[in-house]
């Protein structure tokens, strides 16, 4: 396919080239980017299983838990900021897209400090939760309480990320979170065990370079917006453009909460099949986190290219980035699914030495090696409604696929872990199916 450029323009519309390098080059950085989040992971992992103390392992994985919770009710501000920004892109409005980084950046500083008064609350309740045993829950608050210091500054980068995607500046953004990252697993190396700090260690260097990514980010910020064109205090209150980001943000809360609960079903249902398959059940789901770090990368390029084409009212870039982000994504998801079916073995067997769980993971290797290609369309479809900021579409047919995948699993529930599966991939085609049903109504009302 060439590129397309249409030269009329009719009314507010604004035409721009769609192409291949322009799917990949939004696309590449945030691949590479949400690649390293894993990696971070793992160093924090194995600097703190150095220590000597299994408490200490267990205190870090459930405080991680706890704290990823929390963030993840907030990662509206990343994915809400960019539908916005591109949206404004489209539209040519310098002073609007400054305002939706300062109204972004004042919620993530204002629910930052709010986590931080209520973090006691919060951490009494995920101890209660989780239940850990007594020196793991010492360790989980003392990672916690550290850590949940850092949340003006975690949620401050969702937007700051938010707007660098929006913007279409997806190199930017993956220069700040290599920086993010490549900070914490440093410091986590150096406080953590060469200045023998321990766990506190671990968890100060992820607040410090989460506040060295959001100094470096908002100075990118500043360097990038137009000093001719600054936003009123009238214009960044906008009472319908607070309503507006508010209720997008609310729908994206609730199809997060949704999308969390299902998968804490899945791990619920799979404990109930015993520890082994529990545990062959999380070795598996390693295959659809990694897809879903590739895939995440290209909805990246369906959120920026759909939501400019929105604010341009420009139709043809609108179908054009639709169609070569589902080519791109239709087309990794096959090769994903087949490199997972020829080495799903080897990966199988890095991750874990455990023989029993091993051979119940590889009973099992079909299934989670088909998660790619079934989830592709609800990864694509996530990229085009948050672009178009169509949230509303977005929570209704999650709680829907949801349903399905509930429903789904009581009639294959015999079936044991085989029916847990297939209800999970129930679940994930059910996403993708119900959001393109709605696609084509949608984008008629948004350019007639």
């Amino acid at each position: 396919m060439g590129k397309l450029v249409d030269p009329v323009r009719n009314g507010s519309m604004k035409p721009f080239v769609v192409s291949h390098s322009m799917v990949i080059t939004l696309a590449l950085p945030m691949t590479l980017a949400y690649m390293t989040t894993p990696v971070l992971g793992l160093v924090d992992t194995a600097v703190v299983g150095r220590l000597g103390d299994a408490a200490l392992i267990g205190g870090l994985a459930v405080g991680a838990i706890l704290i990823d919770v929390i963030f993840t009710t907030f990662n509206f501000l990343r994915s809400g900021t960019t539908g916005l920004t591109a949206q404004a892109v489209g539209r040519e409005d310098e002073v609007e897209k400054q305002a939706i980084l300062i109204r972004a950046l004042m919620i993530a500083v204002g629910a930052g400090i709010a986590m931080c008064i209520l973090s006691p609350l919060i951490l009494k309740l995920g101890l209660w939760a989780m239940d850990p045993a007594v020196h793991v829950a010492e360790a989980t608050a003392t990672y916690f309480v550290i850590r949940i210091i850092g949340s003006p500054f975690a949620l401050a980068n969702y937007a700051i990320l938010g707007w660098m995607i929006g913007l279409g500046r997806t190199g930017l953004g993956l220069l700040i979170q290599t920086v993010l990252n490549s900070f914490n697993i440093v410091l986590s190396i150096v406080l953590g065990l060469l200045a023998g700090y321990g766990l506190p260690g671990v968890a100060a260097a992820t607040v410090i370079s989460e506040l060295a990514a959001t100094i470096l980010g908002l100075i990118i910020c500043w360097r990038l917006m137009d000093r001719n064109a600054r936003p009123s205090r009238a214009r960044i209150a906008n009472l319908e453009a607070l309503k507006r980001f508010a209720n997008l943000n609310a729908d994206i809360m609730i199809r997060s909460f949704v999308l969390l609960s299902a998968f804490a079903f899945f791990t619920a249902q799979g404990a109930r099949l015993g520890d082994t398959q529990l545990a062959a059940n999380a070795v598996l789901m390693n295959f659809f986190v990694i897809s879903g770090f590739f895939l995440d990368g290209l909805a990246t390029a369906a959120e920026q290219i759909v939501g400019r084409s929105i604010g341009a009212n420009y139709r043809p870039g609108f179908w054009r980035g639709f169609w070569l982000t589902l080519l791109w994504n239709v087309t990794l998801a096959g090769m994903l699914s087949l490199c997972f079916w020829f080495f799903g073995h080897q990966l199988i067997d890095l991750i874990t030495t455990v023989e029993s769980v091993r051979a119940a993971a590889y009973d099992y290797l079909i299934f989670a090696s088909l998660t790619a290609i079934t989830g592709v369309l609800a990864f694509q479809m996530d990229g085009v409604y948050i672009g178009a900021t169509w949230s509303r579409e977005m929570s209704t047919m999650m709680v829907l696929s949801f349903i399905a995948y509930l429903v789904a699993w009581w009639f294959l529930r015999d079936f044991g872990n085989a029916g847990l599966w297939i209800a999970l991939h129930v679940f994930l085609i059910m996403r993708g199916i119900t959001l393109s049903i709605r696609l084509p109504v949608r984008a008629k009302a948004a350019f007639d």
